[in-house]
């Protein structure tokens, strides 16, 4: 166990946080999850496995982590932003100690997590899918969460990331519904997010090198596309140029609904958003 808080973020989650704890309670120094009016069991299975609840009202998810922080108090060396439906595994869990016990007094602050993703029970290898990498860990006092509505990233004031080697899971043990509705909330806050890029020039100086080169491709090329084509273009990229469709039946409906769905609602929205205007 190292000196390392985790946070997670959680609405009815019961499907998924007990498999989220488990597979870092011997990792982390405190597990705090931060509620935001969850109906089913997700609190109650929390606090049975050892984690601290609190409850905060939810506005984004940017918001929410920035307050889940200040208010769990943290002060270990450091913190671990980490979603209910991610799971580490023990081969990471492993390399994630090391890295933080080495590097104490490094300017190595902060660690990018690599996932497998998961989609309708199938592990998906293709797609630009695999592996999905995040930057989620990081010394408590030199890194930091973007305010953004959608797209958020931990951004490090000094230092040096280092990607860890082995993967972890990301699997949402929910069904297809419960991924709908929450991708129909992620595209009103990608709207928002399209919306502000339109009114100020997006900083992307401090991101680090994937978050830097997935957000200067999102609002220098694939929005500069016309409306509709670009969904289209994404689509045919994610399944055939990354060959999306070695995935099975489950890698196109992952690259149908994330282009044709997600990615076209959001142009929808963007369009409802200029007729009001």
């Amino acid at each position: 166990m190292i000196d390392l808080t985790a946070i997670i973020l959680a609405c009815n989650e019961e499907k998924n946080i007990p498999q989220c704890i488990n597979s870092i309670k011997n990792l982390a120094k405190r597990i705090v999850v931060i509620d935001s009016g969850s109906t089913d069991n997700t609190v109650n299975i929390a606090k049975e496995l050892g984690a601290e609840v609190l409850y905060h009202k939810w506005e984004n998810y940017s918001k929410q982590y920035i307050w889940g922080v200040e208010n769990a108090h943290v002060t270990t060396r450091w913190i671990f932003r980490i979603d209910a439906d991610e799971i580490v595994t023990k081969e990471a869990a492993e390399e994630i100690e090391k890295i933080c016990e080495e590097n104490e007094d490094t300017d190595v602050n902060g660690i990018v997590v690599r996932f497998k993703v998961s989609f309708m029970g199938k592990e998906l290898k293709h797609g630009g899918i695999y592996p999905f990498k995040k930057l989620l860990i990081y010394k408590k006092d030199i890194g930091y969460m973007e305010e953004r509505n959608m797209d958020e990233h931990i951004i490090l004031k000094s230092g040096m990331s280092v990607e860890l080697k082995n993967d972890s899971i990301h699997h949402d043990y929910k069904d297809l519904y419960a991924w709908i509705d929450k991708h129909n909330k992620y595209s009103s806050r990608e709207v928002l997010d399209y919306i502000e890029s339109q009114q100020k020039k997006t900083d992307v100086t401090k991101l680090n090198r994937t978050a830097k080169i997935k957000r200067f491709i999102k609002f220098n090329v694939y929005y500069k596309l016309p409306m509709g084509l670009r969904a289209h273009l994404y689509y045919l990229y994610r399944l055939y140029f990354k060959l999306g469709f070695l995935d099975g039946k489950e890698g196109k409906i992952f690259a149908f609904l994330q282009a044709y769905w997600y990615r076209f609602l959001v142009d929808a929205k963007i369009h409802e958003y200029r007729g009001r205007k």
